[in-house]
Formats: structure tokens, C-alpha cells, sequence
């Protein structure tokens, strides 16, 4: 039987009315090659092309047809565009095992996207970790959220949207899109859909699970990493680091002592997957002598349209087809922001929810989610500019507080209730408080306060710059029904843990492995799960698994 050749074609275009079996016979017709000569084809990405008028579905698609010899691999390259590519086999290298003794298990502090990944692939090698979680399991956590924030206005501050099982990704839109590329991604992808995702985000362009789902594909992961031996603890606090050089053993290594729940433990190679909203963690890490280091975040508001009028803007008369999603969009407002640059949106939640995003009691904090079938009539986006602390004269500790002065500013606004600031965009661009009656999807309700109040004057210039631009652009997006809240401070951490290249270790302190958003070196669960990943491997390529 003849060899079978590799190649991937994109850009295969079906419209939305169009069955998805016609791609065999569009697939043939790109290649110019009889049906019969392809043995198999499957989808690798889909995604909605709305650049035109007829909006139909591109598809990428990676094909097996007859035929291996070199003249046939340069006839198609002769033949077609960038479009058509024939495939090389990937060869990943083998994971390195390392031969030091390790001291004590692996231990990880956290157990949100980075932690998670980080613990269930040195479970999978045979190193059974220890996770240290401040939260709790997700069942208890998401009845504290429901029954005692929303219901009763009682935060927790150790379990909420922001602290236990999955960490803020659990609760957030599921996205796992991410600008990074690294093979790591796919693994990443394929572990949540062995756990239960649907197989749809192994395709999509832009997938998400849902907040919805996400809650059970956490639990079923950390079971997974409990059959192969590793050990979750809940509710224990990393409270103390204390670290001593190895006098014993006369090396240059520097021990780590944990002080959790106020009971000190020797520690092995600690992966330190803390989040970035752990604020009472990184000043504690901090006064410890871990260098950290200030670097550029964002800061800015959340606005909410209804979602029937995102989907006339994106997809015109098509908008209500049922094949379609709920439309997303990327804005950006250039140069609104004057030395800070440009507006843009962020964390778009097509039929979502605003959702608080608090660690402490007496904040309010904007975030965005939405559940797997994006159905809430609401649509939302972050809006916000980057500051550079390094210009407006920050540390790393001083970037946390700025921070959080104007989520103490927005809950004094709201009277202490946890409700959000509100305020309709045409009433933002007018000077004005806005009235009547307000339907919004934020849980705790909210409240008509001038949002000026509550953000940075840049933000508030920028914001005041970009609306008349993005209304051009979109008729209605800075109308009566579009409401912006605020304030949103959490789309990225405000410092960085320094860490060494090479060996992923704190600069200066053996055994320590700084991951994720909290340790600056991430920004989404995807991209927060590889970086935890690459320090397990960090950890499996230096030591020998405990016996």
C-alpha cells in the first residue's frame, strides 16, 4: 500500500449554511487530487470569518493522501500557496531525568492553572507532590461564594472567586486562548479535554470550557494526581519562608523551611504557584529576602453591552443564525492614553457575567466570566491601558497598593456593599450621574456612582478619548445601553518574582520555583498551566523521583 503524505491545508472556507461534510469535497478541490486519494483528514482549528459580508467558517485541516516520494512533495510545493503545507514529523525530544537526591517531595503552593499542571505532570513522572491550597475544595467554595458572598454579603477570605481548588481560573470564562506558542499548549488543551472539556477546544480558535464546567474538570484533575500518588491539602496557608544554607552536607544549597498554618516543614523543590492576587504572600516573600521586582500591568474598567447588539456589529444581517456564537471583538483605541499608549479590550466575555474579584474583605474589584453555552444576554470587555511603574516612580510593593487604594475607593462607593460602581457611557462622556433603573449582570448588584471617582485620571482621559472613537466604529457602543463599571485592576500583576533562566529557580535561593501570574511570567490559564509545567520539568531534569 503506498505511503501516506502529511499536509496541512488552511483557509478552507464553508458558509454558515453549508453542511460540515462538503470539506472532503473542498479539500480535493484545493488539491486538485480525486477523492479517492485521500485517506483521512481531520479538523486541527475552526474559527468564524466575519472580515466580509457573507460570514462563513474557515477551517484548517490536516489531510493524508497517497503518495511520499520527494517529487511529489515538490510538485504541491510548486503547485500551492502558503496555504498547503506538507508536514514534517515531530520528534519531541525525551524528558530528561535528573540524579540528585531531593531532600524532601516536591511541594507546590497553590493550586490554580499553574500549581495544578506543575503537580499533575510530576505525578504523572512518579513524584508524587505535595499541594498546598489556602482554599478550599471546590464543592465548600462554591456554596461560600454562592450562599455566603452573594446572598449575604459576607466575603470569605479564604475561599472566593480568587482562593481555592483551580484558583481564579476556575470561576473565570474558561478561555484558553493565548498569544504564546510553545508545543506545551496542546498537552495542556488534551489534559483538559481527558478531564472532561469538550472536544471542541481541541479545534477552536478561540475555545473556553465554561465557568460552569470548569469546577468538575478541577476536581476530576485532582483526583488524577491523587491516584498517582500525590496529596492536596486544603486550607493551609503558606504563612513564612525561612531559609538556611546546608552547613551539614558542606554544599553551596540553600534549604527552605515552610511555615504552613504556623507549623514549620522542611521543604524539597517548592514550586511557588501563588497567584497574583496572593498580595499578603508577596509581601510576606518579600520581607523574606526573594528579590521582586516591579513591571508593567494594566488598570482600567469592564464595560457591558447587550450581546444581541455585539452580534449586529460583528455578523450585520446574519446576527441570530443559529450556527453562530455569540460574537466576541478586540478593540484598540491608539494612542488615547497619551505616554501609557493605547486603550484596548481585554478578557471579552460574549454572554457572560461581571463577576467580583476581591482576596481581601472591604474591596471591590471587577473581572469577567461567562458558562459554557454563553447564554446571559450580556457581553463584556475589559478596557485598559498599561502603566509602567518604573515612570511613575513605583516599587513592587507600591504598585500593590496603588492598586488597591482604588478598589478601597470603589467599595466606600458603594456604600460597603460590595455592589459595583456604575455608569451609563453616554453619562461618562456628558459629566453626569446616571439614573433610572439598572440591569446589569454583576451578582452583587449595582450602583450609579460617577466612575471617574474610582479610577486614575489617565485612565479616565483615555477612556473619555476612546469612547467617541470605538462609537465611529461601533454605533451604540457609547450609548445609553452601555454601561461601564470599575474599577479593574487585576488584569495583570504588578511585579515579578526574579527567577533564574536556565535552572527556573528564585534568583538566590536554591529550590524555590516561582510560576504563573502571581510570579509575573504568565497571563491566562493556558499560559499560567505551560509555565508550571516548565518548572516540573525544571525539577524532573535536576532529581531523581523519591522512592
Amino acid at each position: 500500500m503506498p505511503n501516506q503524505m502529511p499536509i496541512l491545508v488552511r483557509n478552507i472556507l464553508l458558509g454558515l449554511d453549508e453542511p460540515e461534510e462538503r470539506l472532503l469535497e473542498s479539500i480535493a478541490k484545493r488539491l486538485r487530487v480525486p477523492l479517492e486519494a485521500i485517506r483521512h483528514y481531520s479538523v486541527v482549528r475552526r474559527s468564524i470569518d466575519a472580515r466580509k459580508k457573507d460570514i462563513c467558517f474557515s477551517y484548517q485541516v490536516e489531510v493524508a493522501i497517497e503518495g511520499s516520494r520527494k517529487s511529489e512533495r515538490e510538485r504541491f510545493k510548486r503547485r500551492h500557496s502558503q496555504d498547503v503545507v506538507w508536514l514534517e514529523p515531530i520528534r519531541e525530544p525525551p524528558l530528561r531525568i535528573g540524579k540528585e537526591t531531593m531532600p524532601e517531595r516536591p511541594i507546590i503552593v497553590g493550586f490554580g492553572p499553574g500549581g495544578m499542571f506543575a503537580a499533575l505532570r510530576l505525578a504523572q513522572l512518579g513524584y508524587k507532590p505535595l499541594v498546598l491550597e489556602r482554599g478550599r475544595e471546590v464543592r465548600r467554595r462554591h456554596r461560600d461564594i454562592m450562599q455566603r458572598f452573594y446572598r449575604e454579603k459576607d466575603f470569605d477570605p479564604t475561599s472566593n472567586l480568587l482562593f481555592g481548588e483551580g484558583g481564579a481560573g476556575t470561576y473565570s470564562d474558561g478561555k484558553l486562548y493565548t498569544r504564546i506558542h510553545d508545543p506545551l499548549c496542546r498537552w495542556v488543551l488534551e489534559a483538559f479535554y481527558h478531564h472532561g472539556a469538550p472536544p471542541q477546544i481541541l479545534v477552536d480558535a478561540r475555545p473556553h470550557i465554561g465557568s460552569d464546567r470548569l469546577p468538575t474538570i478541577c476536581t476530576r484533575i485532582r483526583r488524577k494526581i491523587e491516584s498517582l500518588g500525590g496529596e492536596i491539602q486544603f486550607e493551609s496557608r503558606l504563612e513564612d519562608l525561612r531559609i538556611s544554607d546546608d552547613a551539614k552536607s558542606g554544599s553551596d544549597r540553600r534549604l527552605l523551611e515552610l511555615n504552613v498554618n504556623n507549623e514549620w516543614i522542611s521543604a524539597g523543590p517548592t514550586v511557588l504557584a501563588i497567584g497574583h492576587s496572593a498580595r499578603d504572600t508577596l509581601r510576606m516573600l518579600h520581607r523574606c529576602g526573594v528579590r521582586i521586582e516591579p513591571k508593567p500591568f494594566q488598570i482600567g474598567v469592564r464595560i457591558e453591552h447587550p450581546q444581541e447588539q455585539v452580534d449586529r456589529w460583528q455578523y450585520g444581517a446574519a446576527a441570530g443564525h443559529p450556527k453562530l456564537a455569540p460574537a466576541e471583538y478586540h478593540m484598540v483605541a491608539k494612542g488615547v492614553g497619551g505616554e501609557h499608549g493605547d486603550l484596548f479590550s481585554f478578557c471579552m466575555c460574549p454572554g457572560g457575567m461581571i463577576l467580583p474579584s476581591n482576596e481581601s474583605p472591604g474591596l471591590v474589584v471587577t473581572n469577567g466570566a461567562s458558562r459554557a453555552g454563553r447564554s446571559t444576554p450580556f457581553a463584556n470587555s475589559r478596557f485598559v491601558i498599561t502603566l509602567d511603574p518604573t515612570k511613575l516612580g513605583f516599587s513592587a510593593m507600591e504598585s500593590l497598593d496603588y492598586q488597591t487604594r482604588w478598589e478601597k475607593l470603589a467599595f466606600d462607593a458603594t456604600h460597603g456593599t460590595y455592589a459595583v460602581p456604575a455608569q451609563r457611557a453616554s453619562d461618562f462622556l456628558a459629566g453626569k450621574r446616571s439614573s433610572g433603573a439598572l440591569d446589569i449582570s454583576y451578582p452583587l448588584g449595582g450602583e450609579w456612582e460617577s466612575i471617574r471617582s474610582v479610577i486614575p485620571d489617565t485612565v479616565a482621559r483615555a477612556i473619555e478619548r476612546a469612547l467617541p472613537v470605538l462609537n465611529a466604529k461601533f454605533p451604540g457602543f457609547a450609548g445609553d445601553q452601555a454601561i461601564i463599571t470599575g474599577p479593574e485592576t487585576r488584569a495583570s500583576g504588578p511585579l515579578r518574582i526574579v527567577r533564574e533562566k536556565d535552572t527556573r529557580v528564585a534568583r538566590g535561593i536554591d529550590l524555590l520555583y516561582p510560576v504563573g501570574e502571581g510570579a509575573g511570567y504568565a497571563g491566562g490559564i493556558v499560559s499560567a498551566a505551560v509555565d508550571g509545567i516548565k518548572s516540573a520539568d525544571a525539577i524532573i531534569g535536576r532529581f531523581a523521583a523519591p522512592r
